[in-house]
């Protein structure tokens, strides 16, 4: 049997690594074409001398020299920036796994669809930011975009075969995040180190952030829309703070189809892998519903978490608000990590920057980056007003 070459995207990150698991898991089904990271030169090298993949990027020379002193005399070819990226998307593929964090995973989802390749897809902010684009590139072109989030991983098997114009609506779960029984009062004093400490998810800081603000689950709205070809009243958010049913699609004579399993993300990483086959994996991941005992849901409070109105809000307004919202988040997150501003700053400074922002129907990648760009200067700009 044929092995199908795959490159990681992230693979130092959270899901890289468990991605790596389940590959290793399945090594007479699949070979490591190539890897990419950001910045953990150390790991990246044991990772490729486990693999032995034939292209690697980094970040950028500095680290691709870093990479070069650890192995030794590399016998791989080392690439770095975007370019590298795009590179190792476009080669000898057949499955591109994208675990980036932020918007940096754009331009080499864009480079392997193009390239028609399948697109294991974690990067939620590539269909927020370029959600028409990659729609058109899709349908131009036979690659494919497989979603790797539990919730849309969910949403894809719930919705199988069935026709669009028979889907009700979707209903997106959130664990709640640390803050789901805090009061607003409380939440206004909290921390990095609480705001880091996820109920139930072992996911990267950016991501835990973006949970514990709920803009994650804001962010997921607009990718289902961009995903399933719905509209904004079709997605519905509901808190589960067991986060064992990972997402439902009501279908219009009223049966809801949901999708159970345990909070582990090997599971998504290998039906995003294999589909539409079905493997059992070598690991202990079966969720014991007995154990479970219930299972809750209750609506979000959009006053202790604005910046779940904020994205529904951007949803419905589209245009190019998508692009400035992950862009603002981004950067907001990014100092707040970095504690430069607090935790409710998060959502003060994104709706400033949506404020300044004037709209417009970005018609290319390159108007995309343009606002992207812009947003980030200007929200950068606005931090000193902010705090």
């Amino acid at each position: 049997m044929k092995r199908k070459k795959v490159t990681v995207l992230g693979s130092t990150g959270s899901i890289g690594r468990q991605t790596l698991d389940v590959l290793s898991a399945f090594k007479d089904e699949f070979e490591v074409v190539g890897l990419a990271a950001g910045k953990n030169a150390p790991l990246l090298a044991e990772q490729i001398r486990e693999h032995n993949p034939r292209f690697v990027s980094v970040k950028d020379a500095f680290l691709a020299q870093e990479l070069k002193s650890i192995l030794q005399n590399p016998v791989i070819e080392i690439f770095w920036g975007d370019i590298g990226l795009e590179f190792i998307s476009s080669c000898s593929c057949d499955i591109v796994v994208n675990s980036l964090v932020g918007s940096m995973g754009l331009k080499p989802t864009i480079a392997a669809l193009s390239h028609g390749k399948r697109v294991a897809f974690a990067n939620k902010e590539t269909l927020v930011v370029a959600g028409s684009l990659i729609k058109d590139l899709l349908v131009k072109n036979k690659g494919e975009i497989i979603p790797l989030d539990s919730e849309h991983v969910a949403i894809h098997q719930c919705i199988g075969d069935s026709p669009k114009e028979k889907i009700k609506r979707v209903i997106l779960t959130a664990s709640g995040g640390p803050f789901r029984t805090w009061t607003k009062e409380q939440i206004q004093t909290a921390t990095k180190e609480q705001a880091l400490k996820h109920p139930t998810w072992v996911m990267g800081q950016k991501i835990t952030i973006d949970s514990a603000t709920l803009m994650n689950k804001g962010l997921e709205i607009i990718e289902a829309i961009a995903l399933f070809d719905l509209n904004v009243e079709q997605v519905d958010v509901f808190v589960h703070p067991q986060s064992i049913m990972h997402s439902a699609v009501e279908f219009i004579d009223g049966n809801i189809i949901a999708q159970l399993g345990a909070t582990d993300m090997k599971l998504p990483i290998q039906y995003s892998l294999f589909y539409p086959e079905r493997k059992q994996l070598p690991f202990n991941l079966f969720c014991d519903l007995l154990s479970v005992g219930k299972l809750e849901f209750e609506k979000p409070d959009l006053s202790k978490f604005p910046c779940l109105k904020l994205a529904y809000d951007v949803a419905k307004n589209g245009q190019s608000y998508p692009i400035v919202l992950n862009a603002a988040n981004e950067v907001a997150v990014d100092l707040f990590l970095k504690e430069q501003i607090s935790f409710v700053d998060i959502e003060k400074i994104i709706s400033r920057a949506l404020e300044m922002h004037d709209p417009v129907n970005p018609k290319s990648l390159d108007e995309i980056m343009n606002i992207d760009k812009e947003t980030r200067i200007k929200t950068s700009e606005l931090i000193t007003s902010a705090v």
